[in-house]
């Protein structure tokens, strides 16, 4: 009796025909609500941080050159593509792309930089657009992450204890 199940249960799977894709053969597009890795479009960037303040997995690095230079830094080691960082961005300049087979021999291939020229009047040193969704939450200062070791430094303070990189513009007062 036990004989006459199994050729009925091999029947049946037989009778079903191929239930899996073949993958790497053919490739099926991703679907339209898929989030792959980030996409940062550099034109769109104000600089405001809020990216990396809102990475649960801290891939997101910020360093300031001086008052007018920032630059960002996207590691995407540990990136789960979460899609936090494309939500929180004010000017919509990060998109996530339909990019699903992102493995690679050098970790450095999924980096991404960007370098931005931040606007600053002479006189108060602010920026000239309105206050940014980073000074609506009130956090001042300068972020200073470690770019060198790629970590994440959260901290925020109003001036810098030790010398600054390059030397800011001098401001003369009236």
């Amino acid at each position: 009796m036990s004989l006459f199940t199994k050729i009925q249960e091999a029947m049946l799977g037989l009778k079903a025909g191929r239930v899996t894709l073949p993958y790497p053969a053919q490739t099926r597009p991703a679907p339209a609500e898929f989030r792959g890795r980030p996409v940062f479009d550099a034109s769109k960037c104000i600089g405001c941080g809020g990216c990396a303040n809102n990475c649960p997995a801290r891939e997101i690095l910020i360093i300031d050159l001086c008052q007018e230079i920032r630059i960002l830094k996207y590691l995407g080691r540990r990136c789960t593509y979460c899609g936090r960082c494309a939500e929180v961005c004010p000017e919509k300049a990060i998109t996530m792309s339909l990019d699903y087979e992102t493995a690679t021999d050098k970790i450095t291939d999924l980096e991404q930089t960007l370098q931005l020229t931040m606007s600053t009047c002479q006189r108060c040193g602010r920026c000239f657009k309105e206050p940014t969704p980073l000074e609506r939450l009130m956090l001042k200062g300068y972020r200073l992450d470690d770019v060198k070791q790629d970590r994440w430094i959260f901290r925020s303070q109003s001036y810098l204890e030790s010398d600054p990189t390059v030397k800011d513009i001098p401001i003369e007062l009236d």
